[in-house]
């Protein structure tokens, strides 16, 4: 006798998506061996009326290490995070932070002055700030109710003098 099973295919691609998932999560592991491939530190980007700032996390990296270039409108941060070689690898039982070189790079948008750039480096965070150019700031604009505004501005003036 034979059993008939219903075929669902939801349940299906689950299990396809689980698989795919566990497959490139090891990928890259390396079997927990030594690795020194390069890394992508993350960054938060935000905006307000004066500046563009970055924050990068790039822990354990020395200053030195970092080289920070504005050239054609394009920011590129690189830097290199070194292993320790104080201990020799045989005696780690798990290496899970990466080391080795980056490089990121951002277009910068028009509103941007590239020649008023600062780099801050505290626990671990890079913060760069980009200056907006004074053209791109927000200006606020005074506005005057009423047609005859400016005109009464004037007889009240001549008014006063006349008083005078």
């Amino acid at each position: 006798m034979t059993t008939i099973s219903r075929w669902d295919s939801f349940r299906d691609m689950a299990t396809l998506n689980s698989r795919l998932n566990q497959i490139f999560s090891e990928y890259g592991r390396g079997n927990d061996e030594l690795t020194t491939t390069g890394f992508v530190p993350p960054v938060d980007i935000y905006e307000d009326a004066h500046n563009v700032t970055l924050k990068l996390e790039v822990p354990g990296i020395e200053e030195k290490d970092l080289d920070i270039r504005v050239e054609n409108n394009t920011l590129t941060v690189r830097g290199e995070r070194r292993f320790e070689q104080e201990e020799k690898e045989e005696n780690f039982h798990r290496i899970e932070r990466r080391y080795g070189s980056f490089s990121r790079s951002f277009t910068l948008p028009n509103t941007v002055d590239s020649d008023k750039v600062q780099a801050s480096y505290v626990n671990g965070v890079l913060q760069i700030q980009l200056a907006k150019k004074a053209e791109a700031k927000p200006k606020q604009i005074k506005i005057n109710i009423g047609a005859n505004a400016n005109a009464q501005k004037t007889i009240e003036g001549k008014s006063a003098k006349s008083a005078a």
